[in-house]
This record gives C-alpha cells, sequence and structure tokens, in this order.
C-alpha cells in the first residue's frame, strides 16, 4: 500500500506564485519518478513537469521557465514551485509516482503508478 499527498493549492492573482508539495508513504522500496499533471474542465489531463530519481527533470512547454520541480528523495516528497502564474494554468493538479513497493521481504517485480487526489490551483484577478 503506497499513498500520495498533496498540499498548496489556493487562489492566486497573475503574475503571482504558489507551491505545491506531494508526500509519499507507505511500503515504499524505490519512487522512480515524480510529477505533477494537471486537468482543467474540459480538457484531458496533462503533463506538467516530472523528476526522476536522478534528478533529471521535464517540463511542459507552456511552463518552461515558469515552474520548477524539485524532489527531496531522503523524505520521499517532491515540490512544483510555480511563478509569474497565468490565468491558464487554473486547473486541477495531481501528484503522480512511478514506485516499486516492498511485499514481504522483497521488492515487487514491477513498478506502479500512484495518483494524489489532486489540489485546486485558480489564477484569477
Amino acid at each position: 500500500q503506497a499513498q500520495l499527498a498533496e498540499s498548496g493549492g489556493g487562489v492566486v492573482q497573475p503574475g503571482g506564485s504558489l507551491t505545491l508539495s506531494c508526500a509519499a508513504s507507505g511500503n515504499i522500496f524505490l519512487i522512480n519518478a515524480m510529477g505533477w499533471y494537471r486537468q482543467s474542465p474540459g480538457n484531458q489531463r496533462e503533463l506538467v513537469a516530472t523528476i526522476t530519481n536522478g534528478i533529471g527533470t521535464k517540463y511542459a512547454d507552456s511552463v518552461k521557465g515558469r515552474f520548477t520541480i524539485s524532489r527531496d528523495n531522503a523524505k520521499n516528497t517532491a515540490t512544483l514551485q510555480m511563478n509569474n502564474l497565468k490565468p491558464e494554468d487554473t486547473g486541477v493538479y495531481y501528484c503522480n509516482a512511478d514506485m516499486t513497493l516492498w511485499t514481504g521481504a522483497s521488492p515487487e517485480d514491477f513498478s506502479h503508478q500512484y495518483w494524489g487526489q489532486g489540489t485546486q490551483v485558480t489564477v484569477s484577478s
């Protein structure tokens, strides 16, 4: 069993900043990658940013230069720093993690995707 807990959403004016945090908990053997996705009404869920356990990062073109993803491997956490927010950044932001769990005394053969419950980000004047 594993869970992802998100925090940090809210309402902010255009040009403002927010920080989202995600904490993974449970019988975790390894977190291969963590990331953030978002979904706005009428649209599909889209990738915002991901980070591997080797600290490699990937960003959506729309957020490059404004958002920064980081992680603390020792604490199993990931953070998304969002600056210069725009109205089009509005949506529900979901934390995602690709994790391998312990099953008894050994790790699983394969990793699985886990999702948080989502946190609302609203950018509006």
